[in-house]
């Protein structure tokens, strides 16, 4: 699923590159305020560019590299051509017209992350979907305008390829807990959720994924703010980062405050949360329920 051969693809090229490119900035004792004049730029572009929220014009870097007197052509032959293959469409963009710009850095960092751990509330995880289920889940997400069969199917099959990081010989790891009312609430009808049971049930058996519900009988636990991601990645150069999806928005947070509270909560659900051979009995449970 990589494009060009580049680990990650470009949204963690980006953000690897942006890294490199402050740390020698910082290095050189160089403002962002220089810098972006060097490029003839402001010092909120240096921002974004080093945040890798923006696209890397092969000149700026190569104009930032001298200002931070980069003599080793080996190394400044590399950057450049990360800077080239960070500027490289990625799968997702074929989808550009259907999903909504917030969400692609999104895909780029979901693709890269060696770690995904998720809390939801209203849905089963995106990942761990089935076609059905995702299918009925697009549907109500519209409401009263209905997309056309086509954007559907597009859409459903977006979800599929997204879930191809749980497989392979090298798969992401994914960590879920799940609110107990999410494997009742019969999106699609009742067939259908039989259905996306039976294969959470076969998925979480999986040694690179974990499944936990969080019961009813666990009363109240520490996230009252709505579902929530967390994404670890295995290159040092890439920060953990917090993804929160709003119904138009997202926030993608990466200081280091935020993400401590975040991971302090993501650990106390998922020691609220039955163990994942409880939640193989709750699943096997919910599936007889609905025979």
């Amino acid at each position: 699923m990589t494009e060009q051969g580049a680990p990650g693809g470009p949204t963690a090229l980006r953000i690897m590159l942006g890294a490199h490119l402050r740390r020698m900035r910082e290095d050189a004792d160089i403002t962002r305020a220089e810098a972006g004049y060097a490029i003839r730029g402001s010092e909120s572009k240096i921002s974004r560019l080093e945040l890798g929220r923006v696209g890397f014009k092969v000149r700026d870097v190569e104009d930032l590299l001298t200002l931070y007197q980069l003599k080793d052509e080996a190394e400044r032959t590399r950057l450049v051509n990360l800077a080239k293959q960070a500027n490289n469409p990625g799968w997702w963009q074929r989808y550009d017209d259907i999903t909504p710009n917030w969400f692609h850095s999104y895909l780029g960092l979901e693709m890269a992350a060696e770690l995904i751990r998720t809390y939801e509330v209203q849905f089963v995880p995106g990942l761990l979907q089935t076609p059905e289920y995702a299918r009925a889940v697009i549907r109500l997400g519209r409401g009263e305008r209905p997309l056309p069969t086509a954007e559907i199917d597009r859409l459903v099959a977006l979800r599929k390829t997204r879930q191809e990081i749980l497989q392979g010989t090298n798969p992401a790891r994914f960590w879920a807990i799940v609110d107990e009312s999410v494997l009742r609430r019969p999106i699609g009808g009742q067939a259908v959720l039989r259905g996306q049971l039976e294969y959470l049930a076969e998925v979480s058996r999986l040694p690179n994924v974990t499944l936990q519900i969080l019961p009813f009988s666990a009363g109240g636990y520490a996230a009252t703010g709505g579902a929530f991601s967390l994404l670890r990645f295995a290159d040092a150069d890439l920060p953990d980062i917090v993804y929160i999806e709003h119904l138009t928005s997202a926030v993608y947070l990466d200081k280091l405050e935020d993400l401590d509270e975040y991971v302090i909560t993501m650990d106390s659900l998922s020691i609220a949360a039955s163990t994942p051979r409880q939640t193989q009995q709750l699943l096997t449970d919910l599936i007889k329920a609905l025979a």
